[in-house]
């Protein structure tokens, strides 16, 4: 699914140029779980945006989900995002105004589908991430860990395949933490790639591999303990 080589990125700070990413060799598969892990600053943000297909990389090779993300435009990239690439992040970026089903249908709706069917979509869902029932409720009616559970039912909406989540529990508490944890185990175990970038030390139980980012390199990949 995810198929990274030698991806280099830099960005210009004042007088210098910092290395974000320093010639990353990544991939991950259909039900697998991947965490990375490393220190604010790292590049696990930058990594999971170039899997998004939202970081220009200067060097390397990146596929993803069939799709050479060096020779793809605005447009495929959009695309990318749209049909097989999930995108989750420490904010849910819900629309409060929107009932959970109709913040799930947004990418539903961008794609075509008929209101009818995608309600019934984001209905079904809602329901796997354990939301069934609440369907109707606005964002500020559902708790941190129910609307985090939108927010990635949204993400995988007709049938993405890949989802990568920046500290997607970084809001949250213990409990609400695990459940988050728990569900994204049971997307990899249903055949979605998963690759989390989280500091919280209990996302290794859940993981197939820990990966450790710093200064832009990754270290050697690990099982998970």
């Amino acid at each position: 699914m995810i198929d990274l080589r030698d991806v280099t990125v830099t960005f210009p700070d004042a007088d210098s140029v910092v290395c974000a990413l320093d010639r990353v060799t990544f991939q991950a598969s259909s039900r697998e779980l991947v965490v990375l892990a490393g220190a604010s600053g790292s590049g696990k943000s930058t990594l999971l945006n170039v899997v998004a297909g939202l970081q220009p990389f200067e060097a390397g090779t990146a596929h993803v989900a069939g799709t050479d993300l060096a020779d793809a435009d605005d447009a495929a990239l959009a695309l990318l995002r749209l049909v097989h690439v999930g995108v989750v992040f420490q904010e849910n970026n819900l629309i409060r105004e929107f009932d959970a089903a109709e913040n799930v249908q947004l990418p539903l709706r961008a794609r075509g589908w008929s209101a009818v069917e995608a309600n019934s979509e984001a209905t079904a869902m809602l329901a796997t991430v354990g939301l069934a029932g609440l369907e109707r409720r606005r964002p500020a009616q559902l708790s941190g860990g129910q609307r985090q559970r939108v927010g990635i039912a949204r993400a995988l909406v007709g049938g993405r395949s890949v989802l990568v989540a920046d500290e997607p529990t970084g809001a949250l508490d213990t409990t609400n933490s695990a459940a988050v944890f728990t569900l994204l185990r049971q997307l990899a175990d249903s055949g979605v790639c998963v690759v989390v970038a989280s500091h919280d030390t209990g996302a290794v139980a859940y993981a197939d591999r820990v990966l450790h980012i710093s200064d832009g390199a990754l270290a050697a990949a690990a099982p998970a303990s």
